[in-house]
């Protein structure tokens, strides 16, 4: 049975009022079998004991799963060792303060559920580049039908033209991971909601993150201030790091998205320098931390599935680990629209292969975060997939000369597409109140 959408919801900084969706929890005496046996498969894919109560620990601290409705994409790939083929995961960040503690506002007044991060990551098939795009909170979306009503498993009618960050409420993480699928055309069989409290506890986990600031930061709405400098990030003081949009940038959520960069190449950096990932103790943590502060796809809540797709990742270069800014324009002061070079980044996706994200993109730019001026300088031209547009496909599928044309080795994203590699070091473009 259908219903009309319910009533529009405000999607900026403002609270606002809204209900939360009550999720199917699982027997735990399944969550139990399922941990046990996949410790089991962390402990042999590591060679070491980490700790002989992980079962019962793992178990005890999961949060119930959510089916996405698409398991089936799954069937016969193995739980142990690096995971077969690619991996598409949507990591959704809720604004929710449900069960965060004092610090993020009253729960009871501030009932939002607010997707305000959504970022997609792509392992292509053969394990040999990444790509992690985010999606800006205010971009207008389609949300597609086949979603249904957290609270009552109702079917939801089809939305045209809403802020993509009013999805999670509306129909919960299954319709936010179809509205991205629909967007980018491709299958996304993971994902994970975090929300404040989760992303600190991750951030202690790895052991902190060292971020440059190019200026200093002053945000009084999350109460961060930072000099300039390098800092070592970890907890409360990360997460504000994460969450600050006034002390960035323009002050916008794109700067946000920037700054967010900032940290995600610094943290991939840290976890291919510091051993993490062949470190069990800290990928044991790593994983405690995320099941006990994530609701996570039914898909994930194996922790060897997560060590399965880490083995997966481990061993890319860091200049292949590109992280995108879903390309977008300003429909009005309010909204932002995804732009022609959109359909570049899913073709990306769609095709599986590599993008080459132009070097003169950030330059200029009021949002973007800034070059290190302490990285070695380098020097030589661009390569030409960066320094050229890519070339257009003859629509019949073939060159000029009648010959076959070849699939594409690389996919070059022309000059608005910003972003970074997490090879590269970048600062944060702090914002003092004086700008605000």
């Amino acid at each position: 049975m259908s219903r009309q959408p319910r009533a529009t919801r405000r999607t900026d900084d403002t609270p606002a009022i809204a209900r939360h969706g009550r999720l199917r929890r699982h027997g735990v005496w399944s969550t139990l079998a399922r941990a046990t046996a996949s410790v089991l498969a962390v402990v042999l894919a590591s060679g070491t004991a980490v700790a002989a109560y992980a079962a019962f620990d793992l178990a005890g601290t999961a949060k119930p799963s959510i089916s996405l409705g698409n398991e089936s994409a799954l069937d016969g790939v193995p739980d142990v060792g690096a995971i077969e083929g690619g991996v598409n995961m949507l990591i959704i960040g809720s604004d929710s303060r449900e069960g965060q503690g004092d610090g993020f506002g009253d729960p009871d007044l501030e009932t939002s559920v607010l997707n305000d991060v959504n970022l997609l990551l792509h392992i292509s098939e053969d394990h040999t580049h990444a790509s992690v795009v985010s999606f800006p909170r205010d971009m207008l979306v389609d949300v597609p039908t086949g979603c249904t009503d957290p609270d009552t498993g109702e079917e939801l009618w089809e939305q045209y033209g809403v802020k993509i960050n009013s999805v999670l409420d509306y129909g919960g993480m299954p319709c936010v991971v179809k509205t991205v699928e629909e967007l980018t055309g491709v299958t996304i069989p993971f994902a994970g909601i975090v929300q404040f409290m989760g992303a600190a506890a991750i951030s202690e986990a790895v052991g902190g993150v060292e971020v440059c600031v190019a200026e200093p930061i002053e945000d009084v709405h999350t109460d961060l201030y930072l000099e300039a400098g390098t800092h070592e990030l970890a907890g409360l003081e990360a997460l504000q790091f994460l969450r600050t949009r006034y002390g960035v940038g323009d002050g916008s959520d794109l700067g946000r998205i920037s700054n967010q960069q900032v940290f995600m190449s610094a943290l991939a950096r840290e976890l291919q320098s510091s051993g993490t990932l062949t470190d069990p103790v800290k990928l044991y943590s790593i994983a405690k931390a995320a099941l006990s502060n994530m609701q996570l796809s039914s898909t994930l809540t194996d922790p060897a599935k997560m060590v399965s797709i880490a083995k997966a990742a481990k061993d890319i270069e860091l200049a292949k680990i590109n992280f995108v800014a879903y390309p977008t324009g300003y429909l009005d002061s309010a909204s932002l629209v995804p732009t022609d070079s959109a359909e570049l980044v899913n073709e990306a996706l769609q095709q599986d292969i590599p993008i080459v994200l132009d070097p003169t993109a950030l330059v200029d730019n009021s949002y973007a975060s800034v070059g290190d001026p302490n990285a070695p300088v380098t020097t030589g031209e661009p390569t030409d997939a960066a320094a050229e547009a890519p070339a257009e496909t003859p629509a019949d599928g073939e060159a000029t000369d009648g010959t076959a044309t070849p699939a594409p080795t690389e996919q070059a994203l022309p000059s608005d597409v910003t972003g970074q590699s997490a090879a590269e070091t970048r600062c944060s473009a702090g914002r003092t109140l004086d700008d605000q």
